[in-house]
């Protein structure tokens, strides 16, 4: 696990997609696996910048998300699916055709997760994920708990991802209680994974991740078993390391 660390945000976010740009280029035709949130906008900043003058081509890229709230349609202001769309796919040279997001309205939701790892597996998995993580250490929304599941799944949200999503919408009373996410097993597949995060509220969090014991209680510490990870933070996020 390679730690960087950052003098800022605006810092952070210029490392992280020169990290991302870094695969493309190596690899024209690249799986990248995405994350919403506020951690990773000003990285999806940079990218839109480095493809309007002409330093990274997203013509051929497929891109997977990590999640979905259910009940959500795609074109709903705080769906996942419309948040990439709105801070990065109308912004590049992406066929959005090759960008993969769960489908929050699905009928069955059993066969959209089963589905969706096998589109991921079909694309020959990632080539990188990016990751951000929770203040309570849960990636995507895998959560503390005493198990964790390997693919993607249906979850309910913790009260405090609940407290801090509701800052997206109008009343907490609209934030969607459940989400489709992708599972730990699935994260792990990828070949390469870039987790950022920024700030001192998410210090307990980034200790855990980096140099805590291994446990399903903090589901970030589970990245100490991966190859290949690069985490990016600014110094706020780095007090406790």
């Amino acid at each position: 696990m390679k730690v960087i660390v950052t003098k800022n945000y605006e810092e952070l976010s210029k490392v992280a997609a020169n990290e991302m740009a870094e695969v493309v280029k190596n690899n024209p035709k690249a799986i990248l696996g995405l994350a919403t949130g506020g951690s990773p906008i000003g990285m999806y900043k940079e990218l839109i910048r480095m493809n309007k003058e002409g330093e990274i081509d997203f013509s051929k890229v497929t891109t997977v998300n990590l999640d979905e709230y259910v009940g959500l349609s795609g074109d709903h202001p705080q769906s996942y699916r419309y948040f990439m769309n709105d801070n990065l796919f109308n912004h590049i040279n992406i066929d959005k055709k090759n960008t993969y997001v769960p489908n929050g309205l699905a009928e069955n939701i059993e066969e959209e997760c089963k589905n969706y790892d096998a589109k991921i597996a079909a694309l020959g998995g990632t080539d990188v994920q990016l990751l951000g993580v929770g203040n309570n250490g849960h990636i995507a929304f895998n959560e503390p708990d005493e198990a964790l599941v390997s693919g993607t799944h249906l979850t309910g949200l913790t009260e405090d991802t609940i407290k801090a999503n509701a800052r997206f919408f109008d009343s907490i009373d609209e934030v969607p209680k459940t989400a489709l996410t992708m599972g730990l097993g699935g994260i792990m597949k990828s070949k390469k994974i870039i987790v950022i995060a920024s700030g001192e509220s998410k210090a307990e969090a980034v200790k855990g991740m980096v140099s805590g014991k291994i446990s399903t209680n903090m589901p970030a510490s589970m990245l100490q078993m991966h190859r290949d990870v690069v985490v990016i933070v600014d110094e706020a996020a780095a007090k406790l390391l």
